[in-house]
């Protein structure tokens, strides 16, 4: 493959418990604009910038990577835009399925598909589907997600199920709540990497991440390399994680 991790990195992710890396992946159109490019020319080199990053994940040992490709207030940029990037979905769901189960892949996405078209809806089961007994890394695709709408979603499940008597309101705690999302068969985020120079969540997986560590760099996404990315995760090694405990030092 293309990257050759040392032993001593799988191990020490292992050690570490890093499971699970979520990744916002911000800089496309500004990485495009500042070479005097069309915008959708930067989510195109931000796809191969994904693809040398997923290598990394599976090489290291990684056991679940969420990628944020398309938030619910990305509707609101400009339509030719928002086609080119649909196509871009669609020719990368395609294109990388031979990949996703050379490398021992599966696909989930998360969020709501409804508003896509009928092809590319499609295909998304169909990735899914061909992709859902690897047993490697998980590759998360947050498409036309956000947070909010995962939590208002959830809670809509739980009140059908009170009243369908299948949960009693009494037993409704921070335990069980997490199962109605759409993450709940993932593990907890354990580290957020924000690319882009922004330092601000945009409404991704608000519930999921209460513990994660974040890691924001100014590197645009299509620049960003797998030295970077071993950058954020040497970042997590030196954090202690207390979740909300004290120091054992």
């Amino acid at each position: 493959m293309l990257y050759k991790s040392s032993l001593k990195n799988k191990k020490r992710i292992q050690k570490e418990n890093l499971r699970h890396i979520a990744i916002i992946m911000d800089g496309n159109g500004r990485w495009a604009e500042k070479r005097g490019k069309i915008r959708t020319l930067g989510h195109k080199e931000g796809f191969k910038t994904a693809r040398k990053i997923i290598k990394y994940a599976v090489e290291n040992n990684i056991k679940i990577l969420t990628l944020y490709v398309f938030s619910r207030e990305n509707w609101r940029r400009p339509k030719l835009e928002i086609t080119a990037l649909m196509k871009l979905f669609f020719f990368a769901l395609k294109s990388e399925i031979k990949n996703l189960n050379k490398y021992n892949i599966r696909l989930k996405i998360i969020g709501d598909t409804s508003p896509f078209n009928e092809n590319l809806k499609n295909y998304i089961h169909k990735v899914e589907k061909q992709t859902f007994n690897n047993t490697g890394l998980i590759l998360n695709i947050a498409a036309n997600y956000s947070g909010r709408w995962d939590i208002i979603r959830g809670i809509k499940k739980i009140i059908k199920d009170v009243q369908k008597d299948v949960l009693d309101i009494d037993q409704i705690q921070e335990r069980n709540f997490s199962q109605y999302l759409s993450t709940s068969e993932l593990l907890p985020v354990d580290l957020v990497i924000r690319t882009g120079g922004e330092k601000r969540i945009s409404n991704f997986l608000l519930w999921q991440i209460a513990y994660s560590e974040l890691y924001f760099t100014d590197i645009l996404w299509p620049d960003f390399n797998w030295r970077d990315f071993q950058h954020a995760i040497d970042y997590f090694f030196t954090r202690e994680r207390r979740f909300g405990g004290i120091s054992i030092s």
